[in-house]
């Protein structure tokens, strides 16, 4: 413990039940665990992700926010005929969100694999992660 935490310590009154403190060092971080981790991580974010982006699109649809934009661009094209829906019908942007879903949980579980081998390689450089526990 430092100096600072040192007195407070003493500063402060004794509680009962407090138990002994315990410190570990973090020296190794299990690369399958942490990628299984970072995998379900990614799956849950894609899953929510799909989810909003459905809650969004019929929000939209039911304020009417579309029909305004396709009077909008057909004002500004000329174009009667033109409709915003071609391009972003529910079934387009389901689609879009899975694609985009699948590559988020594509990232996620890589990135959580390479900060475990990133950890693990600079564990000797720093001397790993000083985590403090108590016994209560």
């Amino acid at each position: 413990m430092t100096n600072v935490s040192q007195s407070l310590q003493r500063k402060s009154p004794a509680k009962r039940g407090s138990g002994k403190q315990i410190k570990l060092r973090l020296q190794y971080v299990d690369f399958w665990s942490a990628m299984k981790l970072s995998a379900v991580v990614g799956l849950v974010l894609a899953i929510v992700q799909v989810v909003v982006m459905i809650v969004l699109w019929l929000m939209l649809e039911v304020l009417n926010v579309f029909d305004r934009i396709d009077a909008l661009l057909q004002d500004i094209l000329a174009q009667p005929t033109f409709t915003l829906m071609d391009f972003m019908g529910l079934g387009n942007v389901i689609l879009f969100a899975l694609v985009v879903g699948l590559l988020n949980f594509i990232v996620i579980t890589v990135l959580g694999a390479l900060a475990a081998l990133i950890y693990n390689r600079s564990v000797r450089l720093t001397g790993g992660l000083l985590v403090g526990f108590t016994n209560q």
